[in-house]
């Protein structure tokens, strides 16, 4: 593929991503889930681009969001989801199925805890839950593993998608 389709790849799944994140911060619902489309669209960078531009991707996102004023979502997204994507990509190569969950749950609590803490020493707004932390933990977990099943189905359909055009 010629600079030019990789320029132009990127430039599209970088205004989407921003966009998407624009549109999160306006929207009192639905963050989490317009948060995790933003995964999606750098699973699908990575996949019909390469690595290295969808890096470069990841970033510019990261800057415009942040630039934007949106400094909570550009956070979360350059710690977590943003991230995750080149992650899920590195760890699902061992095709190990038990180890690759046990690094992704890893990697999720390591973020968690660090979003927490920038989140907390920044003042940002963080919801206040009734219920004891070890079960809003076990909570997030779960929803973690969903998202992550929900992400691999994405990517595998897209995958499909881009196999039959090619």
């Amino acid at each position: 593929m010629d600079k030019s389709k990789y320029i132009a790849k990127g430039g599209l799944f970088t205004s989407l991503t921003v966009i998407i994140l624009y549109i999160s911060s306006i929207i009192p619902t639905s963050k989490l889930t317009l948060l995790a489309i933003t995964t999606s669209i750098i699973s699908i960078s990575i996949l019909s681009i390469d690595i290295r531009a969808s890096f470069i991707v990841y970033i510019s996102c990261f800057i415009l969001s942040f630039i934007l004023g949106l400094k909570g979502l550009s956070i979360s997204y350059l710690l977590f989801f943003g991230l995750y994507a080149f992650m899920k990509y590195y760890i699902e190569g061992l095709r190990k199925p038990f180890l690759e969950i046990l690094l992704k749950l890893i990697f999720f609590n390591i973020s968690m805890l660090i979003l927490f803490y920038i989140y907390k020493q920044l003042s940002f707004p963080i919801p206040s839950m009734n219920i004891p932390y070890y079960i809003l933990l076990v909570i997030l977990q779960v929803i973690f593993i969903i998202f992550d099943y929900a992400l691999t189905l994405i990517i595998s359909q897209i995958t499909i998608y881009i196999k039959k055009i090619l």
